[in-house]
């Protein structure tokens, strides 16, 4: 049972879950999409969101600013989250466009605010569960899907709120974080996307 609660972390890591949401929206999306520019988007999250955070955090870990990639202190979080709050701009500056792909900018403008957040509260020395508001914002993010295309994704739904559960019970087993903690990172992931459906709903 712990090696499956283990799982958690490392599967739903938060620096996965902007490529998950991407791919999710490409995958249920009933509009006609052109493969190559596809291939190009999912290409560029993986290097944005992914390969530039982890050659950043190596660096960081050699400066000894961080000492691992789960940022246990609080003080750890603030340069890997200014990073990724520059990261996700580029993302919605230079990826997608806020006509073209209303709900995919929407989506990481909701995640750029989550982010800028938990940032504000590090300077308060409150610790936020990253990975907790990581799959509460992916659950809201198809739950809006599904009522905006108007599709069945209750299957979808239904999975990504036992996620939500399955990494909350991984946080707390292995003494990452508390329950407000957790909760907190559940009001962070959920809020900005529930606003921003105004834009695309």
């Amino acid at each position: 049972m712990r090696l499956f609660l283990k799982a958690a972390s490392y599967i739903f890591h938060p620096l996965l879950i902007p490529l998950f949401g991407t791919i999710l929206y490409f995958i249920v999306t009933p509009r006609y999409l052109d493969f190559q520019l596809v291939r190009v988007n999912i290409f560029a999250i993986i290097i944005i969101t992914i390969l530039i955070p982890i050659v950043i955090f190596f660096l960081l870990k050699n400066l000894r600013v961080v000492e691992t990639i789960y940022l246990k202190e609080v003080n750890e979080r603030k340069f890997p989250l200014m990073i990724q709050c520059i990261l996700l701009l580029l993302i919605i500056k230079m990826v997608f466009d806020p006509y073209d792909d209303p709900e995919l900018y929407n989506f990481f403008v909701g995640i750029l605010f989550s982010a800028f957040s938990a940032l504000v509260l590090v300077f308060f020395k409150v610790k936020v569960s990253l990975h907790q508001m990581g799959v509460a914002g992916i659950l809201m993010f198809i739950i809006g899907l599904s009522a905006h295309f108007k599709i069945n994704l209750l299957i979808s739904i239904s999975f990504f709120l036992f996620v939500n559960g399955w990494v909350a019970s991984s946080r707390l087993e292995n003494d990452s974080h508390t329950y407000p903690e957790l909760g907190i990172g559940i009001l962070l992931g959920t809020l900005p996307q529930l606003i921003l459906f105004n834009n695309w709903l």
